[in-house]
């Protein structure tokens, strides 16, 4: 059966999408060859939209039956740093298979400038024999997805974009204006990719200067949360961020450094991306400092010490677990030869190098066993008043708990 759309890969940026298209009413197909990995959409919504119409397939050839292909694979980091874009190009060679003229091709997956034309336009021509700009449409829109925001959803949130040639960008925009109030037009391709590349970058810099102050603060025994509760107040010029024990998500900080070659620009720019990468590495470690040193200051050794990790997701209330740091503080804290213990309201199985993390049951018994309770995510069930009552030691990483009832980051 034709659909209007097909949503390529059905992750965190896919299965939002698609449900939003469901809603306006366009025939929709979600296309994944593994399992949907989105966590953000429950159940029920899901069964919803099959009832409006979703399909979900892994059969490629129901790409060659739409008018609209959006394609939001995963691309993350490797090890090297470098963005691996390999689930972009397996999705673009299953699209360009079966690619029909007049086809509108979307990227969403994050991606560094240069990548839609030079490396998903060839895929795309090369396997349907077919010119982008001439004979199907190629358009980039960076994903502003926010999960589990309740005030800004794909409706209310201007989207970008930019074609490979103005007829590209209005054919896009004829698309998402179907989806969203706003959408706003960029000067071409590249242009929209730096959209991404400069959001991304501009919340890892600032978190990485709040968790600067948050280290400088406890140096100084300054509140840094009252600081920041007044700084806020500052209606120009300023806005909030708020340090952690690390940085997670999806959102991908890009160092011009591990571009590829083709678009690296000479001198070494955005250096400040580099250091605040590093500066926000090393938060899992500090906590870790913190915690010894409050079992040290209360005459225990964190050898052999039960320390309860409260959240390990890496939002507040979603079951997400991308990139959060929760696994690296847990790993050190195993190093340093505690007993950890977890408690998640939304994760019912947690590992640490492959071994499985025992979960609390009882949050409140077990915050009063354990020699330590670290606050690592701030679900909106965990009453801290309560817990600081109840936790023998509480380390609050998120500022979440009332002043004085824990020691905070």
């Amino acid at each position: 059966m034709p659909a209007d759309l097909a949503v390529i890969g059905l992750g965190h940026l896919g299965l939002p999408l698609a449900q939003a298209a469901v809603s306006a009413g366009i025939e929709t197909v979600g296309y994944d060859s593994g399992p949907t990995t989105d966590s953000t959409l429950t159940a029920a919504e899901i069964r919803r939209m099959s009832a409006a119409g979703f399909r979900v397939t892994t059969n490629p050839a129901e790409l060659g039956r739409v008018r609209t292909a959006v394609i939001c694979a995963p691309t993350r980091l490797g090890a090297d740093r470098a963005l691996d874009l390999s689930a972009v190009g397996e999705a673009g060679r299953a699209l360009a298979a079966r690619l029909r003229p007049h086809t509108t091709v979307i990227l969403e997956s994050a991606a560094h400038p240069g990548v839609t034309e030079e490396y998903l336009r060839p895929i795309l021509e090369g396997g349907s024999g077919l010119r982008a700009g001439r004979d199907f449409h190629l358009a980039y829109s960076p994903s502003r997805h926010d999960p589990g925001n309740r005030t800004h959803g794909i409706a209310n949130t201007p989207k970008v974009i930019g074609g490979l040639t103005p007829a590209c960008t209005e054919s896009a925009a004829a698309f998402y204006a179907r989806l969203t109030e706003k959408v706003v037009r960029a000067r071409g391709l590249r242009e929209a990719e730096t959209v991404q590349l400069l959001e991304t970058n501009y919340r890892h810099v600032n978190i990485a200067l709040m968790n600067e102050m948050a280290v400088l603060c406890h140096d100084l025994g300054v509140d840094l949360w009252d600081v920041i509760r007044c700084a806020e107040t500052k209606p120009y010029g300023y806005q909030a961020f708020r340090p952690g024990p690390g940085v997670g998500g999806h959102g991908i900080p890009l160092d011009p450094n591990y571009l590829p070659h083709t678009t690296r620009t000479p001198g070494h720019p955005l250096r400040m991306v580099g250091l605040a990468q590093e500066i926000n590495d090393r938060m899992p470690q500090y906590v870790i400092q913190r915690s010894a040193t409050l079992l040290n200051e209360h005459g225990k050794s964190a050898r052999g010490a039960r320390v309860l990790l409260l959240g390990v997701t890496y939002k507040p209330d979603l079951a997400d677990q991308e990139g959060s740091p929760a696994r690296e503080i847990a790993s050190r804290l195993v190093d340093l030869g505690a007993l950890i213990s977890y408690h998640d309201p939304y994760i019912a199985g947690w590992r640490v190098r492959e071994q499985p993390v025992p979960r609390a049951e009882s949050l409140y018994e077990a915050a009063a066993d354990a020699d330590l309770t670290i606050l690592l995510q701030h679900h909106r069930t965990y009453d801290l008043q309560g817990l600081a009552v109840k936790a023998q030691l509480l380390l609050d990483t998120r500022g979440a708990s009332p002043a004085g009832a824990a020691h905070r980051l």
